[in-house]
């Protein structure tokens, strides 16, 4: 018995136990070779017989049991050191990660215009109809609405579809002067080679007293922000049409591509167009309770600036994790 006792101690695997086990307990093992005897035995020494090997069967079971915990406790710390990651170890070979070109491209917009000395202020994401429409000069059943393509709640409320509506819970909170900066993610409903669901703006406004801005200041930041991100280029103003301001315009860059020259990218105008701005519709100022005042917003796709600047040209690529675009952003 003290030999099984020993090899039971020493057994180094579950499959060497599992043997040990056979030998002992299986339909030839050496228990049941020994309740055979009790055939040949009287009554009283049965008895004392059967109590003496059922202890030992007893002490088995408990020896073997608590062996087999101890192999498995022993095979699991292997297999966890075996496909252990020392994280303190250094690997030259590891890929360094890199900022997403949406957001470096918004970092560079942010600069610029903090180092001008604007603020920057965020809003909700879920927006009521009246800081998103009805306050930047767009009623109910006012066609520009339909430009927006709303994703509306079942309460009335909705993902906003610019970043507008920040701009009018800054001036419902704050007097003028007022020179802020609103940049983050907006929604609508659109999909295609330059349009995605959600995508990003940076949307600037300033306000001051009446007759202290004009558009020859909007002019002067526009033409200095643009040069700031694409260098040298041509700037051009055309005027346009937004509810929330007039007049309106939108603003265009020489092409980046071809200088100017005509190429595909520009449709052989030599023009991109960029951002839209304006100066603030008076309707604006009276929905948040402003009077004798004047100032000019504008607005931008970062996601716009983006594929011009790394040269992208679907924008559903920005957003779809194929790491063989963001690898080269590093």
């Amino acid at each position: 018995m003290k030999k099984i006792i020993k090899s039971v101690n020493s057994c180094e695997s579950l499959k060497e136990l599992e043997a040990i086990r056979v030998s002992l307990f299986g339909k030839k093992g050496y228990f049941a070779a020994e309740f055979a005897k009790m055939k040949s035995l009287s009554d009283e020494e049965r008895k004392d017989f059967a109590q003496n090997l059922n202890r030992d069967k007893e002490d088995f079971l408990t020896l073997l049991n608590n062996k087999k915990l101890e192999l498995e406790a022993e095979a699991i710390a292997y297999e966890m050191k075996k496909d252990g990651v020392d994280v303190t170890l250094f690997n030259k070979d590891s890929n360094a990660g890199a900022i997403h070109p949406v957001m470096d491209t918004m970092d560079k917009i942010i600069e610029y215009f903090v180092a001008m000395n604007f603020s920057i202020e965020e809003g909700p994401l879920v927006e009521d109809d009246f800081h998103n429409f009805e306050a930047l000069n767009l009623p109910k059943y006012h066609p520009a609405r339909d430009m927006q393509d709303t994703f509306y709640f079942e309460d009335g409320m909705l993902l906003r579809t610019h970043t507008s509506p920040v701009q009018i819970r800054t001036m419902l909170k704050q007097k003028p002067p007022i020179r802020m900066i609103c940049p983050g993610a907006v929604f609508r409903r659109d999909y295609d080679l330059t349009h995605t669901p959600m995508f990003h703006q940076v949307e600037g406004l300033v306000v001051e007293e009446a007759g202290k801005v004009s558009f020859a200041n909007l002019k002067f930041i526009l033409e200095d922000f643009l040069k700031y991100m694409f260098g040298d280029v041509q700037v051009r103003f055309r005027p346009s049409f937004f509810p929330f301001t007039e007049p309106s315009t939108e603003v265009d860059i020489s092409c980046i591509f071809c200088k100017g020259e005509g190429c595909r990218v520009c449709s052989h105008t030599g023009w991109l167009e960029v951002l839209g701005s304006g100066y603030v519709d008076p309707n604006v100022f009276k929905a948040v309770g402003y009077e004798n005042v004047s100032g000019y917003a504008f607005g931008l796709g970062v996601e716009r600036f983006a594929m011009l600047l790394h040269k992208i040209p679907d924008l559903r690529s920005l957003f779809e994790g194929d790491l063989r675009l963001l690898e080269q952003f590093r």
